[in-house]
C-alpha cells in the first residue's frame, strides 16, 4: 500500500462516518492541512498523527510481511 491508496481509504471512512475533514481535526488534534496532505498521500505525514488519525476513524493498521516472489 503506497500513500495515495492508504488517504483514499482514509478519506472514505471519514465520508461513510459523515465527517467533514474539520470534524476529523477536532477529534484527532490534528490540523486541516495535515489531513489534506493525508488524504492526498503525501508521503511525509508523521505516523504517529496518522495512527492517531485513524484510530478517530475507528480505523486498525494491520501490517504484515510481504510474501517473497521468486
Amino acid at each position: 500500500m503506497n500513500g495515495k491508496q492508504l488517504g483514499g481509504l482514509i478519506k472514505k471512512r471519514r465520508k461513510r462516518l459523515e465527517m467533514n475533514q474539520a470534524d476529523l481535526t477536532l477529534v484527532s488534534g490534528t490540523g486541516i492541512r495535515f489531513i489534506s496532505d493525508l488524504e492526498n498521500g503525501k508521503k511525509t505525514c508523521a505516523i504517529g498523527k496518522v495512527l492517531k488519525v485513524l484510530e478517530n476513524l475507528r480505523m486498525d493498521p494491520v501490517f504484515q510481511p510481504r510474501e517473497q516472489h521468486r
